[in-house]
């Protein structure tokens, strides 16, 4: 069972959201042979100003 945690800076539309876990699924039923339905996609949206790169803050 694949589990995935998707961190990403901002927010997503429910639209990106269910393309990502496509893609996701998709390339690990091709790549490793797990079946789409045990690969479990967390994604958290982190607010751009509790993300920083260094030091300085994305937000």
């Amino acid at each position: 069972m694949p589990y995935i945690n998707l961190k990403v800076a901002g927010r997503l539309t429910r639209s990106q959201k269910e393309t990502i876990a496509k893609e996701f699924a998709e390339t690990l039923e091709r790549v490793a042979s797990k079946p789409k339905n045990a690969t479990y996609l967390v994604i958290d949206e982190v607010d751009r100003e509790n993300w920083a790169i260094g030091e300085k803050l994305l937000g």
